[in-house]
């Protein structure tokens, strides 16, 4: 019984340490799943009941997968086309848990922003 509830708290704390600061409003940075090949997978993440507040609570990867962060795209920035070079590069940067600041060719690696349904 001790045992599940150290789970539980530390899961708590793993879970609090994942959000995203509230300070970035719009947030610069998200999280991804991605395979040991480095295809993405869909990551389920919470989000505020704001329409206004692009933000994401948390956000877990429930098919599987590596949990890792990774830059929003500026404006006028689109993600790199998904193919068998994003995929090498993704399982390669991948290793330390962020694709922050890596490329795959000249194009850096980023996600689209969240935006609210209309």
């Amino acid at each position: 019984m001790r045992r599940h509830i150290l789970t539980a708290v530390f899961a708590m704390a793993a879970g609090a340490a994942g959000a995203q600061p509230v300070t970035e409003n719009p947030p610069t940075w998200t999280i991804q799943c991605i395979e040991v090949g480095g295809q993405l997978i869909p990551a389920v993440c919470k989000v505020p009941g704001s329409r206004l507040d692009p933000r994401e609570d948390i956000c877990t990867c429930p098919d599987g997968g590596q949990r890792v962060r990774v830059s929003i795209c500026a404006k006028e920035q689109t993600p790199p086309p998904e193919g068998r070079a994003l995929n090498i590069a993704r399982r390669e940067a991948a290793r330390d848990g962020s694709l922050i600041g890596d490329k795959v060719g000249d194009r850096p690696i980023c996600a689209a922003p969240r935006t609210p349904p209309r």
